[in-house]
């Protein structure tokens, strides 16, 4: 399956785990099986994309999203692989079934509402260590899933190197500066100071051990260089390195982000072809262009317009358009070096050509202007986040009178420690903690009856 300085072993769990002999399942296959039969990839149907409160229920959800990263990276795999036959990376891609265990899994983590939600629950751990949505990822998968013991999903040593995006903790980034707090500018409303209570991109101290164990294979000069990370005036500190496996997901959601959320938004009418005029010029996206100029000749006398008019046509056109755009961003994928490393997982990374990162760049932050940051989707995230933090002081605030009685028996034998709360509160729906919101907080009744 690779060929790497560390062998075998990264095809090692935490927990042994032997398979049968007349299992013909390679490691990856196993690690993809975990990962989609497991609860928390189940529950990424009711966490939606970008729109919260289910404004999105028709379109995309996590779990569709997730799915749609997990066919991207494996063609951009595949894609590599035929441009880069001789490349020594193409000896250790990953297989089909690892990188899609892989790209399914990146998203488990996050909690209900988004972004929302991420620094609500940041905000409600100041004093416990934070939350932080890629590392409560890695927790799932490392403690909480229930394949093993004490392993969680217990997936292979590469595969939770894959879904390591941010290989720093939690307190070397944590700038001081940005401690979680509330807005203090007002006598009776008590927001959160969204942009304080951001937390940094890393993983949990509570799974400090799981990576040890996970960078184990390495050498001691490619474990300092690939956890390190560089501070930021005023900012949290950010990581500088990832694995290969990683950069193939991290690239394949970064496509499902500008192009399918795109879709999505066209599909809503929440932005207008001229807004996408302005923020995306042709100059934007000349690569683009001129890769269509030579496919389809003779199809328009202006690859431009024909773009914007195919986007923000009717639905058969736009998806022409949308699958042209993937299609042109998969053919753009080359590997990158990082002479730094001897772990070829760590020395090659999957990455776009300046041209296509520049324009896949555009469409993100097109949607992250007109769509993310618009007062229609920040109001129901603002009133998301409200209704994370309440739910958790609520549990945190009489936890053996609140807690369902599986989530209080793990809160006993954790003695106490909020963390359990935060995993339960995490691993809600959006439906979930709406209901759960109604139910501790709102005026009526309610019954013992009430499904949540």
């Amino acid at each position: 399956m690779l060929t790497s300085t560390g062998g075998d072993a990264w095809l090692a769990r935490r927990e042994a785990w032997q398979a049968r002999a007349e299992d013909a399942r390679e490691a990856g296959d196993i690690d993809y099986a975990r990962v989609i039969h497991s609860a928390s990839f189940r529950r990424l149907q009711g966490k939606t994309q970008i729109l919260n409160l289910g404004d999105s229920d028709f379109y995309r959800t996590r779990l569709t999203h997730s799915l749609e990263v997990a066919q991207i990276a494996s063609g951009l795999v595949k894609q590599v692989a035929k441009s880069h036959p001789q490349h020594l990376a193409t000896a250790v891609l990953p297989d089909r079934s690892l990188i899609q265990a892989i790209a399914c899994s990146h998203d488990l983590g996050h909690p209900p509402f988004g972004h929302g939600g991420e620094v609500a629950l940041n905000y409600c751990m100041r004093e416990h260590g934070g939350f932080e949505g890629n590392g409560q990822t890695l927790r799932l998968l490392s403690r909480l899933e229930n394949f093993s013991e004490n392993a969680g999903a217990n997936l292979s040593r590469r595969a939770l190197l894959g879904v390591l995006k941010y290989p720093a903790a939690y307190s070397k980034l944590y700038q001081p500066g940005l401690a979680p707090r509330l807005l203090d500018r007002h006598s009776f409303l008590r927001s959160i100071d969204v942009y304080a209570s951001t937390p940094p991109k890393c993983y949990l101290d509570s799974e400090h051990d799981v990576v040890e164990w996970i960078l184990q294979p390495l050498g001691a000069r490619d474990k300092d260089a690939f956890i390190s990370w560089q501070p930021r005036e005023g900012k949290h500190g950010r990581t500088l390195h990832q694995s290969l496996d990683c950069s193939i997901m991290d690239a394949a959601d970064d496509i499902a982000y500008g192009v399918h959320d795109l879709e999505d938004a066209i599909a809503l009418r929440l932005v207008g072809s001229e807004r996408f005029r302005e923020q995306v010029p042709p100059s934007a996206c000349e690569a683009f262009l001129n890769t269509l100029s030579q496919k389809y000749q003779g199809e328009a006398h202006d690859p431009y317009d024909a773009m914007v008019n195919g986007l923000f046509g009717d639905g058969s056109t736009r998806k022409r358009y949308i699958s042209r755009l993937v299609n042109y961003f998969l053919m753009a994928a080359r590997f990158d070096e990082k002479p730094e490393f001897e772990e070829p997982l760590l020395r090659y990374r999957l990455v776009l050509d300046s041209a296509a990162r520049d324009f896949l760049g555009a469409l993100k932050q097109f949607i992250m202007d007109e769509v993310i940051r618009s007062a229609s989707v920040q109001q129901l995230e603002f009133k998301g986040q409200g209704m994370v933090v309440s739910v958790f002081e609520a549990f945190e605030s009489e936890p053996e009178r609140l807690l369902p009685s599986d989530i209080l028996a793990r809160f006993r034998r954790a003695e106490g420690s909020a963390r359990v709360i935060c995993d339960y509160v995490a691993g809600m729906t959006d439906m979930h903690l709406l209901k759960t919101y109604e139910r501790l907080f709102a005026p009526r009744m309610g019954s013992i009856f009430d499904r949540l």
